[in-house]
């Protein structure tokens, strides 16, 4: 016969309804907190392989383009053919300046044409290096850290969600720049700041509700890695995964060697004339 005190003992031993549902709730907050750390880590080193990518060859094709046009105008001014003098028009006008061009080139040329740090590039002069395509492990390993303990999907209260979101967003701006210092400092913050209540239970139809807002938060993150990894840049680097740097410096060579061989086109139809 089974004694109150004992009934008693294995009602309080007896699992929650809701604890297998908060389990899970728990393991699904984490996989996507990881999967966003993922996707921001790959946003950031798609961001700043392009950003190095326009740094580095976008002088290269503004030369190519001018040395084409000049290329074509010479040609009609020896040939005088209709076609060759409609070629050249067509591309001196794909020359024109556009407006905005200075903020859609970041600042390498204008109406007026390539700006000196451009010019520099082209001639091998030493300009300001652009940002390196990945931070350092270091960094790395302090934003995911950060990620992990501050991410605002951690919170239940609407107050500590604004104040993480805050946080995450300051730490995300520091990441990209690669900036191990204000990281260290935004480390520090977090350690001092103040402690988040802990968790209470949910009832069933909450926490039900919050596996479908991380479900649909994982979609759209799909979505955003999917656009970012059908990307050309993205496709740039898988062609050098571990050192993409590199395949810039042998595009950049391709593209030198392309410069020459037209800037010596262009000198002898000049010759020519």
């Amino acid at each position: 016969m089974t004694t109150p005190e004992a009934e008693q003992t294995e009602q309080s031993q007896s699992p929650r309804p809701e604890e297998r549902l908060e389990k899970a709730v728990r393991v699904a907050e984490q996989a996507l907190i990881d999967f966003e750390i993922a996707v921001e880590t790959f946003r950031v080193e798609v961001e700043n392989f392009a950003r190095l990518h326009e740094q580095r060859l976008g002088p290269l094709y503004a030369r190519i383009e001018e040395l084409d046009a000049s290329i074509a105008e010479a040609r009609a001014a020896r040939t005088q053919d209709p076609e060759d003098i409609r070629r050249a028009a067509e591309a001196r006008a794909n020359l024109s300046p556009i407006p905005g061009v200075e903020e859609l080139l970041h600042g390498w040329m204008d109406g007026q044409g390539l700006f000196p740090e451009a010019t520099a590039m082209l001639t091998d002069q030493p300009v300001r290096p652009p940002e390196r395509v990945r931070p350092s492990e270091e960094v790395r390993k302090l934003y995911r850290d950060l990620a992990r303990k501050a991410h605002p999907d951690l919170a239940q209260e609407e107050a500590e969600r604004a104040r993480r979101e805050e946080f995450i967003t300051r730490v995300n701006a520091a990441y990209a720049r690669g900036d191990e210092a204000q990281l260290l400092e935004l480390a520090a913050e977090w350690a001092a700041g103040p402690v988040p209540p802990e968790r209470k239970p949910s009832p069933s139809d909450e926490l039900y509700a919050r596996l479908e807002w991380l479900a649909q938060r994982k979609e759209l993150l799909t979505l955003v890695a999917r656009e970012l990894e059908n990307g050309a840049i993205a496709g740039m680097l898988r062609l050098a995964p571990d050192d993409p740097d590199s395949l810039l410096t042998e595009i950049a060579d391709r593209l030198h060697g392309d410069i020459a061989r037209r800037e010596s086109d262009l000198a002898a139809l000049l010759t020519q004339e």
